[in-house]
């Protein structure tokens, strides 16, 4: 059977993303003897026509359109991801008899909103590698659901998660914007954020690839691709019981070192288990901080207090590891007091970038859509495909808009909003840099501290 699949993210901020997940779906198929064809409609520069002839060589059977985002959770600059898959479908609706099913992480987030907006035949809702697979052999029989959601009800692990298919066409592509190739190492999340859909996702129980296959990747990207830089996607890299560390050790025992990136959870962290990293080259780390005060750490559901943030922060720093951190206003228990401590607790930071959001995008069967609903600020039934973002009741969005402008203007290596900084880093990436640019950001003094091995602590520590 020939099956066409569709990347239809826009998003090209802070920095273009391979479609792995579409990838890992085009893997599957194409193990279970089907002719796959990716398509990715970044790559092609949006271009309606571009899809068009792609159908007409092409004459798929089948059509799987990827959504990766429902829109770019900035309250301060919105931007919105449906409207453009809409017209990817009504335009193959025009063009092709082929069945159309959609998927992908932002589908599986509001997929009855979504599958009522977009004129899709199905959508799968969860992992699509097995569900996919079996609606293709159900299709081939000419078995159809009767109904048009699809609920993935697997769970893969080890083997059974497999590699991407990485195109070398569309892969070439993103690496011409920041030389970045992106691996998965393990699916789910056991942590309890109030705001977070990576648990219904991926489920709370994590589960790992297999280690060789994951190195494997690795050695494909840098080897056959010529990546300079890896992006590791898991939602948080060191998991708690450390089997991030099995990818480190593979690496080493391949002798690998290209440098790399993830998120990281404050946490469970020390000098030796950095070191061990660093090794294979780490060069970056995205600090999953999220909240500035212990007050909205605890609202958000976190575990770790800001003292852990700061710790974190300074052990990356005196191991000569650029980092970012990335915290939210308006969380719930913000008041205007701990706005004024998170500002103050952000700006004593030292040698990393930080990020600040406005407000938390709500999505729905989330702890925090319970707790909107509680306040009033939702109602039970409420679309959200339209986006709808918490602030602490109490708290005047004018108010703390200007608060945090004020507060962060003219620092470097404070962002807010947290879009600012685009343009700067795709510019970068147009020229040939790779990765992150965090470093840049840094103030010189600070980084000289740091290299000489005696990090300015925040007083928070």
């Amino acid at each position: 059977m020939n099956i066409l699949l569709i990347s239809a993210n826009i998003a090209s901020t802070p920095h273009e993303v391979y479609p792995i997940g579409l990838s890992m779906v085009a893997a599957a198929l194409h193990n279970a003897g089907h002719r796959v064809f990716q398509f990715d409609f970044l790559q092609h520069g949006k271009s309606i026509d571009k899809l068009i002839l792609t159908v007409e060589h092409f004459n798929p059977d089948l059509i799987g359109i990827s959504i990766r985002n429902i829109d770019n959770v900035n309250l301060v600059h919105e931007l919105h991801y449906i409207h453009p898959v809409k017209t990817i479908a009504q335009t193959l609706k025009a063009q092709t008899r082929a069945l159309i099913v959609l998927g992908g992480s932002g589908f599986s987030l509001m997929p009855e909103e979504i599958l009522n907006d977009v004129p899709a035949d199905y959508g799968i809702s969860g992992e699509g590698e097995s569900a996919m697979v079996e609606f293709a052999a159900a299709m081939e029989k000419g078995l159809l659901p009767d109904t048009k959601l699809i609920r993935s009800r697997s769970n893969l692990c080890g083997n059974d998660i497999p590699s991407a298919r990485y195109d070398a066409a569309i892969m070439h592509y993103y690496l011409a914007s920041g030389r970045t190739g992106s691996v998965q190492t393990k699916r789910g999340c056991p942590h309890g954020c109030v705001y977070c859909a990576y648990p219904s996702l991926e489920g709370k129980t994590i589960r790992c690839r297999d280690t060789k296959a994951v190195v494997d990747d690795i050695q494909t990207l840098t080897k056959h691709f010529n990546a300079k830089f890896i992006f590791f996607t898991d939602s948080v890299f060191n998991d708690d019981e450390g089997r991030y560390l099995y990818i480190i050790r593979e690496m080493r025992r391949r002798h690998i070192v290209v440098p790399w990136t993830a998120f990281f959870r404050p946490s469970g962290l020390n000098d030796e288990k950095v070191l061990m990293m660093k090794q294979t080259g780490l060069a970056a780390a995205e600090i999953g901080a999220d909240a500035p005060t212990d007050t909205t750490l605890r609202g958000l559901g976190k575990s770790f207090s800001f003292d852990d943030v700061v710790e974190c922060n300074d052990l990356f720093a005196r191991n000569d590891i650029s980092s970012s951190n990335y915290f939210m206003f308006g969380c719930p228990g913000e008041t205007q007091n701990t706005v004024d401590e998170g500002i103050e607790n952000i700006t004593k930071l030292q040698n990393t970038v930080s990020f600040i959001f406005m407000g938390i995008r709500i999505i729905k069967a989330t702890p925090l859509a319970s707790i909107a609903i509680s306040e009033g600020l939702l109602t039970p039934n409420q679309n959200l495909l339209t986006p709808v973002y918490y602030i602490a009741p109490g708290l005047d969005r004018r108010w703390l808009e200007k608060t945090l402008r004020d507060a962060f203007k003219g620092t470097k290596r404070c962002v807010f909003p947290p879009d600012s900084l685009d343009r700067s880093l795709q510019l970068m990436h147009s020229l040939g840099y790779a990765g992150s640019i965090w470093d840049i950001l840094i103030p010189k003094k600070e980084k000289s501290n740091r290299r000489r091995g005696t990090v300015m602590k925040s007083p928070a520590a």
